[in-house]
């Protein structure tokens, strides 16, 4: 059904030709439309069924439709309400719209007009039903949403946000990224003096330093191209409420010093606009670095982390709190499991909380997602965890072996001797041909290679000892390297 079908019309009309043509046209437009023939008629009617419009005579018998749009508006949740009169006068007017009526129409009016009214009429009853409805159900919520943890490290954190909460000092969360900065964040807005208003976040490392201007601070029309028309900016948008800024410490410099000139002042300048605009928000940011680094090294100015930083909530990681891994994985898994989660198995939670963690809240969720998929007989084992969740801690995987490519070490030379290997057996003769000239020890030395090949080819076994005879040049080109050939053909051409 569309939203003009779901209105609903009561048209409160002394005539009754008219009264029927209204209800025969509006049925026809596809309304549910009940008619009544005076004031008491349709109080009636508003008593036995709901409305979101009411289309009210100002003339009629009984009560007349200024009394009955006075009693309307002291019922709680009350319909809209459209004046139609054939004697307007502009105090009728004035006073039908300061008792609350929607619109003012005067006899004769087109079906289309009506038509239009109507449904602009309708749909503002609807957003208010809607915002009343959301309201409650923001209110039935716990005040801390999603922060689970038996610790005494996030009981001291819950603690510090329980008292910074009511008061109007900004607020700086730190810890690592995954340990639910965001959720202490929507926490200090709930239980202050703010949570009727909104509540806007921002993420700083999101964007680039020429867009996170224009939607921190909006712009004018034709402050650049493209720039149609007026663009109101998160923190004016945020106005009475709470403006969230994550990984403050990656704003760029010079939006550092406009964001400092406008929590200190509380007005700003829209890109492109020479006015200024006042805003009430309270500030309450989060980073995952280290401040006094970021502030030394020059990327973050002292100056904005003091104004900032008027209270500091440390949250611990979760290597150091073991303790809330097993309520958070029963909690994680009642999230992600469905109507019927699957349980942990003995070994498994051995498992997780022998894990070191370094992501964290967001990775141990991660993590029971995939067990989730993958579990079985609504079991989830160590099969179903990941790799590096089962992996002993200090331990890393081995690298590949990586085969060398180069040429062999040279063999070192023992001292007194050639380092070649020696055997009283004679070698053979192409032994002899690539051994030759090799043992360049004179007899002094005393090695004894060359006594044990008498003979052989290439030696000279004279009375002066064992020399190696001078190679002949086909010898020395055969027993060259390949670039060493390279280079003679070079040089010899």
């Amino acid at each position: 059904m569309s939203e003009q079908q779901q209105a609903r019309i009561l048209i409160a009309e002394d005539e009754a030709n008219l009264r029927l043509v209204l209800q025969k046209e509006l049925e026809r437009l596809g309304y549910r439309v009940q008619a009544a023939p005076d004031g008491e008629a349709a109080l009636r009617r508003l008593e036995e069924s709901n409305v979101d419009v009411l289309l009210c005579d100002i003339n009629m018998p009984r009560i007349d439709g200024m009394e009955l749009l006075r009693r309307v508006h002291e019922r709680p949740n009350p319909p809209e309400v459209i004046m139609l009169t054939g004697q307007a006068t502009v105090e009728t007017a004035v006073e039908a719209m300061k008792l609350g009526a929607y619109d003012y129409l005067t006899k004769p009016y087109r079906i289309t007009e009506l038509d239009v009214r109507v449904k602009q009429a309708a749909d503002k009853r609807r957003l208010r039903v809607d915002n009343v409805r959301l309201r409650e159900q923001l209110a039935r919520q716990s005040a801390l949403p999603e922060i689970i943890s038996v610790s005494e490290l996030m009981k001291e954190a819950i603690r510090l946000i329980e008292r910074v909460a009511p008061s109007e000092a900004s607020v700086l969360i730190t810890g690592e990224s995954g340990t639910g900065k965001e959720l202490v964040a929507h926490a200090i807005h709930r239980l202050s003096g703010r949570a009727d208003a909104s509540f806007v976040d921002l993420n700083c490392a999101a964007f680039q330093e020429s867009l996170l201007e224009s939607e921190l601070f909006g712009y004018e029309a034709g402050a650049f191209s493209g720039a149609k028309g007026r663009k109101l900016g998160l923190i004016e948008l945020a106005d009475g409420g709470t403006l969230f800024l994550d990984e403050v410490t990656e704003l760029p410099a010079q939006l550092q010093a406009k964001l400092l000139r406008a929590i200190e002042t509380r007005t700003f300048f829209r890109v492109g606009g020479v006015r200024k605009v006042e805003v009430n928000v309270r500030i309450v940011a989060a980073t995952n670095r280290n401040l006094e680094t970021v502030v030394n090294d020059g990327v973050f100015r002292s100056d904005l982390l003091y104004r900032i930083n008027g209270f500091q909530i440390s949250l611990a990681p979760l290597r150091e709190r073991p303790e809330d891994i097993e309520p958070l994985a029963k909690h994680l898994l009642r999230q992600v499991g469905g109507t019927s989660p699957p349980e942990l198995t003995t070994d498994a939670f051995e498992a997780l909380r022998a894990y070191n963690w370094p992501g964290n809240v967001r990775q141990l969720k991660n993590c029971l997602e995939r067990a989730v998929i993958l579990s079985n007989n609504g079991k989830i084992t160590v099969s179903e965890l990941p790799p590096e969740v089962l992996r002993p801690a200090g331990t890393a995987t081995a690298p590949r072996e990586r085969r060398c490519r180069t040429r062999p070490a040279p063999r070192r030379r023992k001292a007194g001797g050639c380092g070649r290997r020696t055997s009283h057996t004679p070698p053979s003769a192409q032994t002899r041909r690539l051994t030759a000239g090799r043992c360049r020890a004179s007899a002094s030395t005393g090695c004894t290679a060359g006594a044990n090949r008498p003979g052989g080819s290439g030696w000279d076994s004279t009375a002066g000892g064992n020399r190696p005879r001078s190679p002949s040049p086909r010898q020395r080109w055969r027993r060259a390297k390949p670039w060493r050939r390279r280079a003679r053909r070079t040089h010899a051409r």
